[in-house]
């Protein structure tokens, strides 16, 4: 046998090859290759997006896509209004709805245009400038609360989605990091409230009432059935810490349309009594 290995080995190969050599030719260099690529997949990993608050570019166009359902303007609209009817808006907040959030996210500029959102204090504008859009850093404080109104379809309110376009929720929670991400469902009046704790959302749950205590605001949250302007919804609405509900512009008007009425329907019946004792009560 060591005389065959020794013949084997010194045998010429067919048309004067060395194969052996080639396989511990390719074989170093394949080991050279996979080494080169195994450091190429051991990179550092990567910890987040680069966060930046850039203006709005002027020639950004903003996307103009019409609500998913009818009932999101009145929804926000009632929530505002009654903040502003309980002289809770001062001229420093910004509160807006469909509304455009501005961040850049690895030099990308990214937008997100929630159904309701407030801001504690905004920069003002310049007389005559009409505010297009919100930076945070840049134009004034972090955004603290946003809300979306969920429809039948995905809109990518609770989307993860790391990658453009990004999700809803990871943008709120990871980019913006806004404290309180609240998401509704109108059509079965479900609520659902958010904290960002330790740089992720976690679910609120609610008091004895199912009310959320939003704390950017010090108001409680929660679903109310009733009509406004004619319609009759699961509307969003405000409560205080001690349980009384903000009331909207239009219910302190016909409050005080009653309270004006039950006023003068007490001053006729005591002009009617001095009358009937023979005093003019116009003389009074």
């Amino acid at each position: 046998m060591p005389h065959r290995r020794a013949r084997l080995k010194g045998r010429q190969q067919p048309n004067g090859f060395d194969w052996a050599s080639l396989r511990r030719n390719t074989h170093v260099a394949g080991h050279a290759i996979a080494e080169e690529m195994l450091a190429m997949v051991q990179v550092q990993p990567r910890t987040g997006p680069v966060i930046t608050w850039p203006p709005l570019p002027d020639d950004f166009k903003l996307i103009d896509d019409p609500v998913e359902n009818i009932q999101q303007p009145p929804l926000a609209a009632a929530l505002t209004d009654a903040l502003g009817a309980a002289q809770r808006i001062r001229p420093e907040m910004l509160i807006g709805s469909n509304f455009g959030l501005v961040a850049g996210v690895d030099n990308e500029t990214v937008v997100k245009a929630p159904d309701w959102f407030y801001v504690p204090q905004a920069n003002p504008v310049p007389e005559g400038v009409l505010r297009r859009s919100y930076t945070p850093s840049l134009e004034g404080a972090p955004v603290a609360v946003v809300m979306e109104f969920l429809s039948a379809d995905d809109n990518g309110e609770l989307s993860i989605r790391s990658l453009p376009p990004y999700g809803k929720l990871y943008f709120y929670e990871q980019i913006l990091q806004v404290p309180v991400y609240v998401t509704y469902e109108p059509m079965r009046a479900r609520l659902e409230v958010r904290h960002l704790q330790n740089g992720r959302y976690g679910l609120q749950q609610p008091d004895a009432a199912g009310r959320f205590w939003i704390e950017p605001l010090e108001l409680f949250l929660g679903v109310w059935q009733g009509e406004r302007l004619a319609q009759t919804l699961n509307w969003l609405r405000w409560w205080d810490a001690n349980g009384n509900r903000l009331l909207w512009s239009a219910e302190q008007a016909e409050m005080e349309r009653q309270r004006a009425e039950t006023e003068r329907q007490r001053a006729e019946r005591f002009a009617a009594l001095l009358r009937a004792q023979g005093i003019d009560p116009d003389q009074i």
